[in-house]
């Protein structure tokens, strides 16, 4: 018997072989389709799925034998690795050298004829065979061996697919792990940062209210910019663990929301000290939802069409329309509208147009950002429609 050579990229092959994560793994009927498809075209007993180890070939599918794995030194597959570029074929191995005395002839389960398919990866490396055999002497004929050579590449395309899923669900645990960290990150944040700043704006207010009478123009001026830079300042702290936290946010148990509730809740909470009407075309009078979600894109909208919007009765309607699988919400205002060319910039992070509101502040690119990202975590998507003067049309969908 003839011991099979060891590859000169041994350690390279095992570790690609190792990458797969497919060694010792349990049946799985995919692989098991291929050695009973590749049995039947090729007319033999036995057909097998071999990985070659460092010591042993191990099956990661065995049709008509029971056994899951043999030493290395003995297995055929090990010699087939190593002509990578074709199929190792033995008619009779009771008359091959390399063969006649192997334990696997002489014994259990006797084989006589043997042909593998070198199973390589992407990176050229031979992780083992595909592999067919026969009691008695045998043959393939041309049409047989390129079946079986076709079911190698599916083996290979089976292990590939399974690194990548591998691989993605990896890289998915990673970035919730991130996220996480992000997510404990920004609450840490928004809280160290919220409180000096809740005082650096009392303390101003203070000091103005105590000594306005000894303070000049210039200085009031100053204090007042101190305020108004450390309310901005704070919004957007507030944003930022909006946009952070809303995944969580959405992950709570859906709701009965009643239309009529929801508007009146909006309006309740905008038209004091603003000349508002909002109207609300119930064409769905109750849906199921995450409330939370909803009311802060709803709130988002709604609170965009005010600020932006220089008409003496500013006007909203907010329409909701039952779709096969999704419910699609509409806010259309009569504001001062959006260009075109702004359309999709105005849904990324950080990007506010610089367009001051009628208060006379500008965004922080965070709001419109938000929405978006809670509509598709809904299953839904948003767009805008708009016309300069006119006003605007946000649509957005959310799967039932």
């Amino acid at each position: 018997m003839k011991s099979p050579e060891i590859p000169q990229n041994e350690k390279e092959r095992l570790i690609a072989l190792e990458s797969y994560s497919v060694l010792d793994t349990l049946p799985e009927e995919d692989y098991d389709n291929l050695t009973t498809i590749a049995a039947e075209i090729c007319g033999t007993p036995i057909a097998l799925i071999s990985l070659i180890d460092n010591n042993r070939q191990w099956f990661k599918s065995h049709y008509g034998l029971a056994a899951t794995e043999t030493p290395r030194e003995i297995a055929f597959c090990a010699h087939a690795i190593n002509d990578a570029d074709k199929t190792l074929i033995v008619t009779d191995s009771r008359l091959d050298n390399r063969f006649y005395d192997n334990p696997l002839v002489t014994g259990d389960p006797h084989v006589v004829f043997y042909a593998g398919v070198p199973l390589v990866d992407n990176n050229n490396f031979p992780l083992g065979t595909l592999c067919v055999i026969d009691n008695n002497p045998k043959s393939l004929n041309e049409s047989q061996l390129k079946s079986l050579e076709s079911l190698g590449r599916q083996v290979v395309n089976l292990l590939e697919l399974r690194r990548n899923k591998k691989v993605l669900e990896e890289t998915v645990q990673k970035l919730q792990e991130k996220n996480q960290d992000l997510e404990r990150f920004a609450s840490v944040a928004a809280h160290d940062l919220k409180s000096p700043l809740i005082g650096i704006s009392g303390i101003s207010k203070l000091f103005s209210e105590r000594y306005q009478s000894v303070i000049d123009e210039n200085g009031k001026y100053m204090l007042s910019m101190m305020e108004s830079a450390t309310n901005k300042l704070r919004i957007l702290i507030d944003g930022l663990l909006e946009y952070s936290r809303n995944e969580s946010v959405i992950s709570e148990n859906k709701t009965l929301i009643k239309t009529s509730a929801l508007t009146d809740y909006l309006i309740e909470l905008f038209s004091h000290g603003t000349n508002l009407e909002i109207k609300t075309n119930a064409g769905v009078n109750e849906f199921y939802a995450n409330k939370t979600a909803i009311d802060q894109i709803l709130i988002n909208l709604v609170a965009n069409a005010i600020k932006y919007n220089d008409k003496e009765l500013i006007q909203i309607n907010i329409s909701f329309t039952d779709q096969e699988t999704h419910y699609e919400c509409i806010v259309e205002d009569n504001g001062v509208g959006i260009p075109e060319s702004q359309f999709e910039k105005i849904f990324l992070i950080f990007q506010a147009s610089g367009k001051k509101d009628r208060f006379g502040n500008t965004g922080n690119g965070i709001g419109l950002a938000t929405v978006k990202k809670m509509v598709k975590i809904m299953g839904g998507n948003i767009k805008v429609k708009s016309e300069i003067g006119k006003g605007s049309k946000f649509i957005f969908t959310f799967s039932k």
